[in-house]
This record gives C-alpha cells, sequence and structure tokens, in this order.
C-alpha cells in the first residue's frame, strides 16, 4: 500500500503547476503529516525530482519531468481486453472502476498513440444475466476483505441446498464462465475450501484481521494440486 501512496503522490504533484502543501497531500491521502514527510524524503532518498519549501510545499523540479507510460502494441490490447472483461465479469464498483482504469490509461499515452487505441474495437461480453449479476452483492466487499485480510462470518448454502456457517480467512477470488469462486482457508474445517460468491447468503467482517501464515496461503491452497515429485 505505501508504494502504491508514493506513485499517487508522483501523480499529484505532476497534474499540479504550482506546489502543493504536506497538509493538502495528507488530507487527500488521508494520511498523517508525519507519513507524508516520511514518504517525501523516502522519494527524494530514491532520486525522484522532488522539491520541497518551509511554507511553500512539494513540487517537481523545474527542468525535470516524470515520463508517461510506454506500452508496446501487444500490451494496450491486453490491458484494453483486460478492462473489458472486468467490466463485463464484475459487479456494478468493478465495471465502474474499469472504466476509469482504461481512461487513465489512455489518457497518459502520447498523442500519436492515443488517438490508436482510445476507441480500439477489442470488445468483452458476458452472458450473466440480471439474476446472475444480483448474486455478485458481495464481490466488492470480498475484494475489500482480501486487500484488509479481514477474517469473515459467512453464511453459504451448498450445491445440495444445506446451510452452514463459517469462519474465513479470503485467499483468492477466481472468475469462471459461470461464477466467481472464493478460495478460502475455513476455520470450522481447518482447511482450504472453495466458495461459490454466488451461492454465499450473508457476509460480515469479524473485526479481527490475520497474517498470512505458512500452511495457510493461497500458494500452499495450489500446492495441492502439484505436489512436489519424489525422488
Amino acid at each position: 500500500m505505501r508504494l502504491l501512496r508514493l506513485f499517487s503522490i508522483l501523480d499529484r504533484l505532476r497534474a499540479r503547476r504550482h506546489p502543493i502543501s504536506a497538509e493538502t497531500l495528507a488530507r487527500d491521502m488521508g494520511v498523517s503529516l508525519r507519513t507524508i514527510y516520511r514518504d517525501m524524503a523516502t522519494l527524494q532518498e530514491m532520486g525522484a525530482p522532488v522539491r520541497g519549501e518551509a511554507g511553500i510545499g512539494y513540487q517537481i523540479e523545474k527542468g525535470y519531468f516524470l515520463p508517461p507510460l510506454h506500452f508496446d502494441p501487444d500490451e494496450l490490447d491486453a490491458l484494453i481486453i483486460g478492462t473489458e472483461l472486468a467490466a463485463a465479469r464484475g459487479d456494478q464498483h468493478l465495471g465502474d472502476a474499469a472504466e476509469r482504469a482504461r481512461a487513465k490509461m489512455i489518457a497518459v499515452l502520447p498523442d500519436h498513440i492515443r488517438d490508436k487505441h482510445r476507441d480500439l474495437p477489442l470488445y468483452a461480453y458476458s452472458a450473466l444475466g440480471k439474476a446472475d449479476e444480483d448474486n455478485l452483492t458481495f464481490l466488492t466487499p470480498l475484494r475489500t476483505a482480501l486487500r484488509q485480510h479481514d477474517k469473515l462470518m459467512i453464511s453459504y448454502l451448498d450445491l445440495k441446498d444445506q446451510p452452514s456457517q463459517r469462519t474465513v480467512r479470503p485467499l483468492a477470488l477466481t472468475v469462471f464462465d459461470r461464477a466467481w469462486l472464493l478460495t478460502s482457508w475455513c476455520e470450522k474445517a481447518n482447511d482450504f475450501r472453495n466458495f461459490r460468491v454466488d451461492r454465499i447468503q450473508s457476509l460480515t467482517t469479524t473485526g479481527e484481521t490475520f497474517r498470512p501464515e505458512p500452511g495457510k496461503l493461497y500458494n500452499d491452497y495450489v500446492k495441492t494440486f502439484n505436489p512436489p515429485e519424489k525422488h
């Protein structure tokens, strides 16, 4: 998260023609002044062309510029298709975020490339109906829990319509043709379990977070399908 914040600070400085105060940055980023001062010191140590003056604020030094992102045509195609798929297969929040991400990506491209890719005819469609979209209610809170390592209490209805209550550590979300799948560490089973998002009946956070533990990670789950070779 800190790395993302550093990039976000650079983006804000690049967008400003005039210095921006540490107080403004702290308010915009939702962090303390002390955090902003530490971040600025880190950026300067890394060689970022950032200058700060007491009572004035921070800005990119004159004579320097931060180059825009550069992608080759195949990379751009991949990113555009990726945002199209996210919009087609996700809920409203993910779809809106995909559109914003695509707009930001196109905006930072050089003019001659931007014109070619702004309306590039690469599309993705979904076979999901309205009922399927309604079953993605919990996709946004699940994505949040993944980022924050929140433990969750879920009420689940399995494929045989048997209900259960589970306390889980969300580890991954995977989208398939007809469903999203939550891979988690289930404390009730003391093992990995998969849950279809459209079969989750209710979801609440427990107020607890968890630390990644060896043996209870997504990579450990993947290894159950690919056991090490015996020599």
